[in-house]
């Protein structure tokens, strides 16, 4: 019985960084076959084929990287039989890069998202067993139809979910409002939930996305930035509120006047929670915000609100349009199916 075929894209990142000396500091060196070389246990699972496109940290991936990576995930799955891709990067963006691919690759067959918090030659670099989860993910016809999803630390995350939370822990990423979707125990997939998936944005690929700036609202900030934004050439805005949607009052009047030049969309700083619609009524509060022509941004926190904004706005759509089809995104799928 022949192995299914698995697609690698190795991105860089921390699970490709070594040191050219001791105490140096690590850089990405390693590429894809590197990778797949160095973890003997993935001949058994799957025929993995590895390119690596960019040799990048997370930090320094475009959204034109991505969608070059989305249209290259898309057509190698449509015409030469994988089961599945794997998608090697840095965790530093793991999460924008996930949401991205699920918004972006016109497949039904799963794309997993994998990296490590320790570079590969650290003690207990979680690299290799990673890999070793995503690939599992990856090859099993049960992932078919879940989109991009992240496997770290054996966890299985959605794309619109997951958040990393920590700095150093392996295990770093968790999923908000929900959990994880699953976990790989003992070398198989055990799905929780199945979750509603979005169609691909139409047209998302013929397009590198459109500038949007994101400002996030603090304590004592006068907004005396904001007025500059349709100046400095940002197409739309993404506002990190506090709370279920709150700014200081100082900031209503130049949110009003940008969302009657750009759109603007309200978010929230906090991790976890959707942003509110009726609740409260003061100045600078989500009632009043949302009155004033900004558009509610959902539950999918401000990072992957700005990229959803930036992808819709490249594709032409906007005025009424736009409030719509950025809600169809931004707001919770139909409940996910139980396993």
């Amino acid at each position: 019985m022949s192995l299914p075929r698995v697609l690698l894209v190795s991105l860089g990142g921390t699970i490709t960084m070594t040191s050219a000396t001791a105490g140096s500091g690590i850089s990405p060196t390693l590429t894809g076959a590197d990778l797949v070389a160095a973890v003997p246990a993935l001949k058994a699972l799957a025929d993995i084929e590895a390119v690596s496109p960019f040799r990048l940290p997370g930090a320094s991936l475009t959204l034109p990287n991505l969608r070059d990576v989305a249209e290259l995930i898309g057509t190698r799955l449509a015409q030469d039989g994988f089961a599945g891709a794997i998608v090697v990067q840095g965790t530093d963006t793991i999460e924008e890069t996930a949401f991205v691919l699920d918004l972006l690759v016109q497949s039904e067959r799963p794309v997993v998202v994998v990296g490590a918090m320790r570079g590969a030659e650290a003690p207990g670099a979680d690299g290799p067993a990673n890999l070793l989860a995503a690939t599992i993910v990856a090859a099993d016809p049960q992932a078919a139809g879940l989109g991009t999803v992240v496997v770290l630390n054996d966890a299985i995350h959605a794309a619109r979910r997951v958040q990393k939370v920590s700095t150093f822990l392996p295990s770093a990423f968790e999923s908000m409002g929900s959990g994880p979707i699953g976990h790989v125990v003992e070398g198989r997939v055990h799905l929780h939930m199945r979750p509603a998936r979005k169609a691909p944005i139409a047209g998302g690929l013929a397009q590198p996305g459109m500038p949007v700036a994101l400002v996030t609202a603090c304590l004592g900030d006068d907004g005396r930035a904001l007025r500059q934004l349709p100046d400095l050439g940002y197409a739309g805005l993404v506002v990190e509120a506090m709370g279920a949607g709150h700014v200081p009052d100082v900031l209503v009047d130049p949110l009003a006047e940008l969302a009657q030049k750009i759109p603007v969309v309200l978010s929230t700083r906090v991790a976890a929670g959707p942003v509110f619609r009726a609740t409260y009524n003061f100045g600078g509060s989500e009632i009043d915000l949302l009155s004033r022509g900004l558009i509610h941004g959902g539950d999918i926190g401000s990072l992957k609100a700005r990229l959803l904004l930036s992808l819709l706005l490249g594709t032409g759509v906007q005025g009424s349009d736009l409030a719509t089809a950025f809600s169809g995104y931004a707001s919770s799928c139909a409940p996910s199916a139980a396993i």
